[in-house]
């Protein structure tokens, strides 16, 4: 029975008891942190004591004569404190919920065609630490939705148009002394994501500090635009910006790969939803969605408590706002979404928030299904902090390569899945939403909370599984004192996961394992598995810890490892 099951059960057994006219959405059963409160406890008889105008552990003392005489799988329901009803489960029910969490899964979106947008990265510009993040969070979001039923296509968007664009284009010309593709194609087939990132870092100094080179780099990115609308690819200047376009999306493939991620269904350029873009807003202009000022064509969300913003400027080029009008209508034209999930850095939250609020007033479905989830600064311990514009960046690989030398400082054979496993837990336990702050030494520790701990965790179940002979799990069908705080935690697992689903918040999933590996060294160290006059049912019960464990870390992308 999962938490949630029971709740629904203690709801119709309140409403039966106390009356169907009560609020029973303000009813809460948790899970204590304390095994000696029970399994699960209620706030039922607090929250409607007043609305009955009796004593709440009078109302308490009822609810917990009727949940124990009207629920065949709680063994004991108890008053406790002020008027918490602390309810424990039968050891039959216990051992069910154990063997059952498993094999949960929410039917949050059963039949949903949900976008999932993560990644993100843009042609001619270095890959970040804020690209390695929220590429594994993105990935992990995608496999709690697909757990939950849904049906989902992964989708990155990339900026191959643009000022960041025109930045790098004006120092890839400058470094070649000219237009001259022969020379750009002699770059080495290994150096050439570095080689183009270091001209972007080039061409964005110039831009910020020069103003001869902003107003030659503006007007590059008008080049580059007009080079789409023409389909030019054979003039000097298209043959630089196709292959520098080229090797990045040739590269981006091979940094997924390196990441363990699962492949995305579809990248999208901006070029490809620009045009959609530009003509939906010079529309809904004409019907008075967006208005001129300036010469530029703006939305103003100040009536919706939100700010103005430009999505045309005054060249006429569009800006990062009708691009991405853009690719919410071309989603939806060839998604028809029922979620349209898109993760990005905090900074861009109220840029979207504006955005969506222009497309809401022309098209209303397609804004209303969209969900804009926000991260904050990847940092390294010690502060620093990520800047692609000056080349003093925390890069992707910076973060692998600082994690690869911590691991080899503590076993120097520590193989790549070590480095991924210390990386993708180190950001998924934390909330989405604030900034990571990323310790190297502590990521790959085996004593705290970290990936390869975890998988060391799974290691050594597997290890002792393996030196014994075969069980039925049938044959676990109660638990003695020791046994029980581990099915109990293995029982979690469903809530934890249906929690997860709801909120796309990874970290519940990352912790709870945590916990899980801790609850059962507890019950190790204290504990005789092999040998003991309960080894049939003790190895049933590490067989489904080692289950959970290993299907914990594959929703978060991470391996479980087999040997120690």
């Amino acid at each position: 029975m999962t938490r949630k099951q029971l709740e629904n059960q203690i709801k119709k057994t309140v409403a039966a008891q106390l009356g169907t006219e009560l609020d029973l959405s303000r009813l809460d059963v948790t899970v204590p942190g304390d095994s000696r409160f029970g399994d699960y406890a209620t706030n039922a008889a607090m929250v409607f004591a007043a609305q009955l105008g009796r004593p709440p552990r009078e109302v308490a003392a009822e609810l917990a004569e009727a949940l124990q005489a009207a629920i065949d799988d709680i063994e004991t329901a108890e008053v406790a404190g002020p008027g918490f009803i602390n309810v424990t489960l039968s050891g039959r029910a216990m051992t069910q919920a154990a063997q059952a969490a498993l094999g949960y899964r929410p039917e949050l979106y059963r039949g949903q065609k949900v976008v999932a947008e993560y990644s993100d990265p843009n042609p001619f510009k270095p890959l970040h630490a804020g690209h390695l993040y929220t590429t594994l969070v993105g990935d992990t979001v995608a496999r709690l939705l697909e757990l939950a039923g849904a049906d989902v296509v992964r989708v990155t968007y990339g900026g191959d148009v643009g000022l960041h664009v025109a930045r790098a284009m004006w120092a890839i010309i400058r470094f070649l002394n000219g237009e001259n593709p022969e020379a750009m194609a002699k770059v080495p087939a290994g150096e050439r994501p570095q080689w183009l990132g270091q001209r972007y870092v080039e061409g964005t100094s110039a831009y910020e500090d020069d103003e001869a080179a902003r107003a030659e780099i503006i007007l590059m990115n008008k080049r580059v635009y007009e080079l789409h609308a023409s389909g030019d690819r054979d003039s000097p200047f298209a043959q630089l910006y196709w292959m520098g376009r080229t090797w990045s999306y040739d590269y981006f493939p091979e940094f997924y790969a390196q990441l363990g991620v699962r492949a995305f269904d579809r990248t999208i350029p901006e070029s490809e939803v620009t045009p959609l873009g530009i003509q939906t807003v010079r529309e809904q202009l004409k019907a008075g969605v967006y208005e001129e000022s300036d010469g530029a064509v703006v939305f103003r969300g100040e009536q919706y408590g939100l700010h103005t913003r430009v999505f045309i400027n005054s060249q006429g080029l569009p800006t990062y706002e009708a691009k991405d009008v853009g690719l919410l209508l071309t989603k939806w034209q060839d998604y028809a979404f029922d979620r349209s999930i898109v993760i990005t850095a905090n900074e861009q939250e109220q840029y979207m928030a504006v955005m969506l609020k222009s497309v809401e007033q022309f098209a209303p479905e397609p804004a209303r299904r969209s969900r804009h989830l926000t991260h904050g600064t990847v940092k390294l311990a010690g502060g620093v902090k990520m800047s692609s514009r000056k080349g003093n960046i925390v890069g992707a690989f910076d973060i692998l390569e600082a994690a690869t030398a911590a691991a080899r400082s503590i076993v120097p054979a520590s193989t790549h899945e070590t480095v991924l496993a210390a990386v993708k837990y180190a950001f998924l336990k934390q909330r989405i939403g604030g900034d990571i702050i990323y310790d190297p030494k502590e990521s790959v520790s085996l004593e705290g909370s970290s990936g390869p701990y975890l998988q060391y965790a799974h290691a050594r179940a597997r290890s002792i599984l393996a030196k014994s002979p075969a069980v039925d799990a049938r044959q676990l069908v109660d638990l003695d004192a020791a046994e029980r705080p581990v099915a109990a935690k293995i029982a979690e697992y469903a809530d934890v996961v249906q929690r997860a689903a709801e909120e796309l918040m990874p970290h519940h999933v990352a912790g709870y394992l945590y916990e899980l590996a801790q609850v059962f060294n507890r019950f190790y160290e204290s504990s005789r598995v092999i040998g003991d006059a309960r080894q049939p049912q003790r190895l049933v019960l590490v067989g489904l810890y080692a289950d959970v464990l290993a299907a914990g870390l594959g929703l978060l992308g991470i391996a479980a490892s087999e040997r120690l």
